[in-house]
């Protein structure tokens, strides 16, 4: 690993002339219709549209539907199809290796359309759900002919989740021959090393009536496991200085009430903090402290923005095999999918203020300096001498299906059935966490004759209990370490998808216009989660900071389905098609409820496809949200222009009701047959969704509070000051939520030489995300820091790739707009600019079964906007570099 590393570097300094000629940019190659889209996959007569059932072959679907490509899947060099798709502007980055830290999440790559949230966004494998829909990771990349992309409400077609739109990912099943991969990236600054192999192989049998294939890859990510190791995150925060109201996003926030050698907080001594024999000297507080005396700018204190990791490290390895056989018009089917992603990493380190009585023999050195009458001691502890507490995980889903599509009456009618059984093992553990009531015991020390012991042992000699000294770093016995950090927490899940389906399409008969098409169906699915183990402290709640939960429950929703497309008008001016769905689905825990969808296309004279469609669209409450026991989190907050760290509890809520959804598209594709290889697509859309499932963060019930909403007020604990110190957050029904904007995409296609020349530009405008809590509303978007639902005005990406059989280069450029960090919030430098990123691409064929590819992301390293929390959409990595070869045979 080693030796490709510094080859890697070698490369990145310019060591190979023949590398830097390959150096060019991802093409972020999508389509915002199908006649628009990639070029392979334009071709293929058997492509479903996914926002529709119907699957006639010409027919239009009214909603926007974008086609990624195999070749430009590739193109970017990601690390998984989730953050090749993220590079779009329709999605936001919300869920990724970058946006998660030590949490169930950790080193995740799911979907989020619109920014509505990874949960309504429907994620498909081949048509069908699967229960890795919620971490693409799980996916063999390599495998992956297309994935279909419908930017607009689907509960009608594909049921619960789609409000956001759908994601389907449509797997090679024609694979033919053997094809064998290996990557290497490492970023500029020496860190983030990634590398992964993949392989895949396919062939028929029995006379070309069966069909095998079968592949997987593995990938190690070392991640970046500092954030000061980038410009603008490390501990940048929100920063109060004392005498103002006005904050200030600034670098190097750190805690002024903890110390790495224990800070005295209290009394005569305050402000003096332990050398490494115990005696005292002044602490280095930084240049500005807050009101409260709890933050500071500078100083030496350590803070968790400076110990927690900007890119999360993981291993995965992964795995797809298929076979089919036909009898007749029927293919018979049978699939199974693996997965596993693990890792163990530095969290951060243990932390909290703590009363010594004065009595404590640890003090006795200084107990002639305490003040008269001062009987105790508080002192500010960080235990980064103890160890970082550490996030241990692994995520292990195995799923298989079986089914069979069809055709009779000489074609006329298609038929498909499944079923779908998968289940995802979740193991978590965190170590070297504090057990309060350990802790307690051990900082109670007494002196028995020449031995320093636990009060405790005075009335329980066998005690395990040994006393803890925190005055100064590198003092404390081993053995109080492991007494009072020594025990795991750690637990178990299993979750568990059952799905199956069938539905039947085809013409039953025709119109003066030409055949009227349907489809009709039925589906049903049982999701159930288990705790198969939890460790007995999370249990009592006897951690400090992360305590497990259990997560034991279940449901069940039936459906049936039908969809009918209808030409209207079919002459050489205008063909007109009307649309319509309907969908009835029965929860167990919500009872039924209805979504539907008319939508209607005219193509004009070959040179321009007006659409538009109207939705109604649903979600119902997701395991976690429904079911979840207790979640902890930490983040500052700020109110009457202070800031707070605050610890948030969240969990789920059983009584939940599914949200509702209002989805309406318009738009127009422009494909002027005096200009070949030109398209042009402008579409608007606006959704609204009430009911909206949500956990508020901690600034949005601070928020919402100081509004008026006593509710929220109700769920903020505060100290003896007025200060907040614990929100509860659990998820509920909010009043509404709303966005709207426009999607623009257009591109060009020509041969040029002895190749093909190709533009394309694709770009977002998000012109409100409004959230209604019933007491304020809030529009959201133009906010672009750590805030929920915020999002940029203009996210966009333009490319130009050139390319024949023996070379393809490209160039592309991403835009992502600028705003306010929060505009609620009195912030001084509120203002966050734009940001563009440059990115290359080149792949050089030296024959037809042998490629060679290198890939720059962020070529110009333009740095990320100051952000607490690193903003998820920014690029905090930097220059990234990756090269690697790809074999067929």
């Amino acid at each position: 690993m080693r030796n490709d590393r510094t080859g890697l570097k070698t490369l990145l300094m310019g060591g190979s002339a023949a590398a830097g000629l390959m150096l060019a940019l991802a093409c972020g190659g999508t389509a915002a219709a199908q006649e628009a889209g990639d070029e392979g996959a334009a071709a293929d007569s058997a492509i479903v549209v996914t926002g529709s059932r119907i699957d006639r072959k010409g027919f239009d679907a009214p909603t926007p539907t974008t086609v990624v490509g195999e070749s430009e899947l590739a193109q970017g060099a990601r690390p998984s199809i989730a953050q090749v798709l993220n590079d779009l502007p329709q999605f936001r980055a919300t869920v990724s290796p970058n946006s998660t830290n030590a949490n169930t999440n950790s080193s995740t790559s799911a979907m989020d359309l619109r920014g509505l949230g990874a949960t309504r966004t429907l994620t498909l494998l081949n048509n069908r759900r699967f229960n890795g829909a919620s971490d693409l990771n799980s996916i063999p990349q390599d495998m992956v002919k297309r994935v279909e992309i419908v930017t607009g409400g689907a509960s009608a077609a594909w049921g619960s989740g789609a409000i956001g739109g759908v994601v389907n990912i449509i797997l090679d099943d024609n694979l033919s021959g053997l094809k064998l991969g290996i990557q290497n990236g490492l970023s500029t600054r020496g860190d983030g090393y990634r590398y992964s192999i993949n392989g895949s192989f396919g062939t028929e049998f029995a006379g070309g009536s069966g069909h095998f294939m079968i592949g997987g890859e593995y990938q190690n990510d070392e991640g970046i496991l500092s954030r000061n190791a980038r410009k603008n995150v490390g501990s940048a925060d929100l920063f109060t200085p004392a005498g103002s109201t006005e904050q200030i996003l600034i670098r190097d926030v750190n805690p002024a009430n903890t110390g790495l050698d224990g800070l005295i907080t209290t009394g005569a001594l305050k402000g003096m903090t332990f050398a490494a024999d115990g005696s005292l000297r002044p602490y280095q507080y930084g240049s500005m402290i807050n009101g409260d005396g709890t933050l500071m700018v500078g100083g030496e204190g350590r803070g968790i923005g400076d110990q927690k990791s900007l890119a999360n490290p993981y291993q995965r390895v992964n795995g797809y095999a298929r076979a089919s056989f036909e009898v007749g018009d029927a293919t018979f089917w049978i699939d199974g999918l693996y997965s596993r992603i693990w890792a163990k990493y530095p969290f951060y380190a243990e932390y909290g203020n703590y009363t010594l009585k004065a009595s404590n023999p640890y003090l006795d050195g200084i107990r002639s300096q305490l003040g008269a009458g001062e009987t105790t001691v508080r002192i500010g502890r960080v235990f980064e001498d103890y160890g970082m507490r550490t996030f241990d995980y692994y995520r292990q889903n195995v799923e298989g299906g079986i089914g069979v599509d069809g055709s009779f009456a000489d074609g006329a009618w298609r038929y498909s059935a499944y079923y779908n059984h998968g289940e995802l093992r979740n193991m978590q553990s965190y170590h070297n966490q504090i057990v309060g009531a350990k802790m307690t015991e051990a900082l109670d020390a007494v002196r028995v004759g020449s031995d320093i012991v636990c009060a405790v042992a005075l009335t329980d000699p066998n005690t395990a209990c040994r006393p803890l000294n925190i005055l100064g770093a590198g003092r404390a016995d081993p053995a109080a370490i492991d007494y009072v950090f020594g025990d795991l927490a750690k637990v178990v899940y299993t979750t568990r998808l059952d799905s199956m389906g069938a539905s039947l399409r085809g013409d039953p008969f025709s119109t003066w216009a030409g055949p009227v098409s349907i489809a009709f169906g039925g589906e049903a699915r049982w999701e159930k989660q288990v705790t198969n183990s939890i460790d007995p402290i999370s249990t009592a709640r006897g951690f400090s900071r992360f305590n497990f939960s259990p997560l034991d429950g279940g449901f069940n929703v039936q459906e049936g389905f039908g969809e009918v497309a209808i030409p209207l008008l079919d002459q050489p001016f205008s063909k007109l098609d009307f649309s319509a769905a309907a969908r009835y689905s029965h929860y167990s825990t919500s009872g039924g409820i209805w979504s539907w969808k008319i939508g209607a296309t005219d193509r004009i004279l070959d040179n321009l496809l007006l659409r538009v469609s109207r939705s109604r669209d649903i979600r119902s409450g997701s395991l976690a949200e429904l079911f979840t026991t207790r979640t902890t989190t930490f983040s500052t907050v700020s109110e009457n222009g202070q800031s707070y760290s605050v610890t948030r509890y969240g969990g789920g809520n059983p009584n939940l009701k599914p949200e509702i959804g209002s989805t309406l598209t318009l738009g127009a594709v422009f494909t002027p047959t005096f200009l070949p290889g030109f398209n042009l697509a402008v579409d608007y859309f606006d959704i609204k969704l009430r009911d909206a499932i949500t956990s508020p963060n901690a600034q949005d019930v601070i928020t919402a509070c100081g509004n008026g909403n006593q509710n929220a007020c109700s769920q903020i604990t505060r100290d003896g000051q007025g200060r907040p110190t614990e929100i509860n957050s659990t998820y509920l029904n909010l009043a509404q939520y709303k966005t709207s904007g426009v999607d623009i995409e257009a591109s060009y296609q020509q041969p040029v030489g002895g190749g093909t020349l190709r533009l394309r530009a694709l770009a977002t405008y998000v012109s409100k995300v409004v959230i209604d809590d019933g007491i304020s509303v809030i529009d959201r978007a133009g906010d672009v820091g750590d805030v929920t639902f915020g999002t940029p005005h203009w996210r966009g990406t333009g490319s130009v790739t050139y390319g024949d059989d023996h070379a393809t280069f490209t160039a592309r450029v991403r835009y992502v707009g600028g705003g306010q960090y929060n505009h609620l919030l009195n912030i001084s430098n509120n203002d966050t600019s734009a940001r563009v990123y440059v990115d290359l691409n080149a792949q050089a064929n030296i024959d037809e079964r042998f490629t060679l590819f290198a890939n720059v992301n962020n070529l110009f390293d333009r740095d990320p906007p100051l952000s607490p929390a690193g903003s998820v959409h920014y690029d905090s990595i930097g220059t990234y570099v990756t090269v690697g070869a790809k074999l067929r045979l």
